[in-house]
């Protein structure tokens, strides 16, 4: 896939909130802090399109970016990350459920995996949530650029023994773009 235009589209706190176009969406959820912001301006090569923050938990609602003016990459508030209230906490876990779930323009999920801390136990409960659901996924290890070489193959194998559904694991640097062409040519099946 070869993204030529890349822009915010609209962020929704409601399913009824969500786009009523009928375009492919590719979905990127993780844990908070694993980079989901920094992958998408990456990806898109257009710095500052997803807001990054230090501070974990900033993204709270369901961000579209239109690309290429015929599908959604859309972003979703992170997980796991205990500084929100749990009234909040639980509002957004019915949302995204209920997305997740039953939104059927979703075409891949894309799961987003630190890769300093591989097989967290969020993320195996989001893998087991995919294959309960039925969605295709597949697995980005993320700052992947910061481990030496044997933590990289250990990290690798921890995620192929968790994910064996996983269409693909790419190991991503948004600090070098490694990974950044093998991810968008995996994309190229999910994006019709």
């Amino acid at each position: 896939m070869n993204i030529s235009s890349a822009d915010f589209f609209k962020s929704a706190s409601t399913i009824a909130g969500l786009p009523g176009e009928e375009f492919a969406e590719i979905v990127f959820v993780g844990r908070s802090n694993v980079g989901k912001s920094s992958l998408l301006n990456s990806l898109c090569g257009k710095k500052g399109l997803a807001k990054t923050s230090s501070t974990p938990g900033k993204t709270r609602l369901i961000n579209y970016f239109l690309i290429n003016k015929n599908l959604f990459f859309v972003d979703l508030p992170g997980y796991g990350y205990a500084a929100v209230g749990q009234s909040e906490r639980q509002s957004w876990g019915r949302l995204l459920t209920e997305y997740v779930r039953d939104r059927d323009q979703i075409s891949l999920v894309v799961v987003l995996v630190d890769s300093r801390h591989p097989g967290m136990e969020s993320d195996l409960e989001m893998l087991e949530f995919l294959d309960y659901c039925g969605r295709p996924y597949g697995v980005v290890l993320t700052k992947y650029d910061k481990l030496k070489q044997s933590e990289k193959t250990k990290a690798r194998r921890i995620m192929e023994s968790s994910a064996p559904k996983a269409k693909f694991i790419v190991n991503y640097s948004s600090f070098s773009g490694e990974g950044r062409g093998r991810l968008l040519a995996e994309f190229d099946n999910f994006s019709q």
